[in-house]
């Protein structure tokens, strides 16, 4: 299976051009429930999407490229995919859930109607995800470092990938043969950790899948705006062409990828943690 991009937007024009620019799947966003309480503090997008944005994405996405996020489970579960499916989604992502109960009823919610995706983002999915996995209608899954990392009391989004938590799950994945993908990436270049080292992880780990991160409209609101900050679609070759050189690459070569890594992943560990205790003594 190819390596798929993924570009979070709700409006046509960026998505046909997005799409036009070598992103794989469009990835409209309708998780509100519970996300400000969780990541409020943090410098993340809280998105306004809306069930109406799956039937305006439907015409300039191609078909199977479609990926819609719904809230958790609540009571309204079975409405909401109901909606999201009359509009054309063609892959529907369950958030936030703890077990095999949620996924259960999510999967009896789309009824075989769409791809099923479960974002594995909370430690209960993380420790049940054997049992998640033996669900019936299960099609492939997300590793979500943001909630995960918070869930776990960590201080930095990829920790959980240096300390062996997401080589255990990309490992049970594996077994089961369910396609997955991890987290999100920047621009090359960019981030406090750079693109090209995480895509080697994702060439180690047989991930297929990664978000393009804020750094690729940087809250821009147009096409024009975009294409104002960069070159698209050369920023996104650049970022396929890290990932098939890292999958032609040695066992030996992706394991020294992965204890530089792990190396600054530590660092950057200590230093927000350093930042944090001198920010609360000048406070």
């Amino acid at each position: 299976m190819s390596f798929r991009f993924l570009f979070i937007t709700s409006d046509p024009e960026v998505a046909a051009f997005a799409i036009a620019s070598g992103v794989d799947r469009i990835f409209l966003d309708l998780e509100i429930n519970g996300k400000q309480e969780r990541q409020g503090h943090l410098d993340t997008v809280v998105s306004r999407h809306s069930v109406a944005d799956v039937a305006r994405l439907r015409p300039v996405v191609p078909a199977g490229a479609l990926l819609t996020r719904i809230n958790p489970v609540h009571d309204g579960t079975e409405d909401e995919v109901d909606a999201v499916l009359r509009g054309g989604a063609d892959v529907v992502m369950l958030p936030m859930f703890l077990g095999p109960r949620e996924v259960e009823r999510f999967v009896a919610a789309v009824g075989g109607r769409a791809r099923t995706c479960l974002l594995i983002e909370t430690v209960g999915a993380a420790e049940s995800l054997p049992e998640c996995l033996s669900v019936p209608g299960v099609d492939e899954a997300h590793i979500g470092l943001n909630d995960l990392h918070l869930g776990l009391g960590m201080t930095f989004m990829f920790e959980p990938l240096a300390d062996g938590l997401v080589d255990h799950l990309a490992e049970v994945l594996t077994e089961r043969r369910i396609p997955f993908g991890i987290g999100g990436v920047a621009r090359a270049g960019e981030g406090l950790l750079p693109a090209e080292l995480l895509l080697g992880e994702h060439a180690r780990l047989g991930s297929t899948a990664a978000i393009l991160s804020r750094t690729f409209h940087r809250r821009a609101g147009s096409v024009a705006e975009i294409q104002g900050q960069m070159d698209f679609a050369l920023e996104v070759e650049k970022l396929r062409a890290a990932y098939r050189a890292h999958l032609g690459a040695s066992a030996r070569s992706l394991a020294l990828v992965h204890e530089e890594v792990r190396r600054r992943v530590g660092g950057i560990v200590s230093e927000l943690k350093t930042r944090k205790v001198a920010g609360a003594a000048g406070a």
